[in-house]
């Protein structure tokens, strides 16, 4: 079986490899390009452990095929920090304890970086909503509902002081 070349970008950085016709993006990131922060929970798009953007659509990365990518912007969990500078999301998640296990926290904190980066200020229930797709064993949602919350707020104050610096 011969390989299919793909060059796409990751977390806004070209990448290039070579996979398989039928290999997953979950497994291309994880095992070619070393990004292991999606996690396989379920292998059939039913956990979103291994939510990713793909050209900023929310995507479970086991349901698409590594091909796929071909010239396309792929954000990953790895891409939402700034450097050593954690997204407020990440934030938010170590301060309200919306983490145990860490299966499950990359893909919630790439669907919530989705929702935000659409909605930046949901209700309780848009927030339900838009992690529907992503299921956790040790939390609860509460905690993750909390930290999602607090971190649009964050987000929302970010760009009110990048704003008014501007001017």
């Amino acid at each position: 079986m011969s390989g299919v070349h793909v060059s796409t970008t990751v977390n806004g950085d070209d990448a290039e490899f070579v996979c398989h016709p039928g290999e997953s993006l979950l497994d291309v990131l994880r095992d070619r390009l070393g990004l292991t922060g999606a996690k396989e929970g379920c292998g059939t798009g039913d956990c979103g452990a291994c939510s990713v953007t793909l050209d900023g659509q929310l995507v479970c990365s086991c349901l698409v095929l590594g091909a796929e990518a071909e010239g396309r912007k792929i954000t990953t969990v790895e891409g939402l920090a700034d450097g050593d500078k954690l997204h407020p999301l990440q934030q938010q998640f170590i301060d309200k304890a919306a983490l145990q296990c860490g299966i499950c926290t990359p893909g919630f904190l790439v669907a919530a970086k989705a929702l935000l980066d659409e909605n930046p200020s949901p209700t309780e229930e848009e927030i339900r909503f838009a992690l529907a797709g992503n299921l956790c064993r040790c939390t609860g949602y509460d905690k993750i509902v909390r930290a999602v919350d607090a971190a649009a707020k964050d987000v929302k104050k970010q760009k009110a002081r990048v704003k008014a610096k501007r001017k």
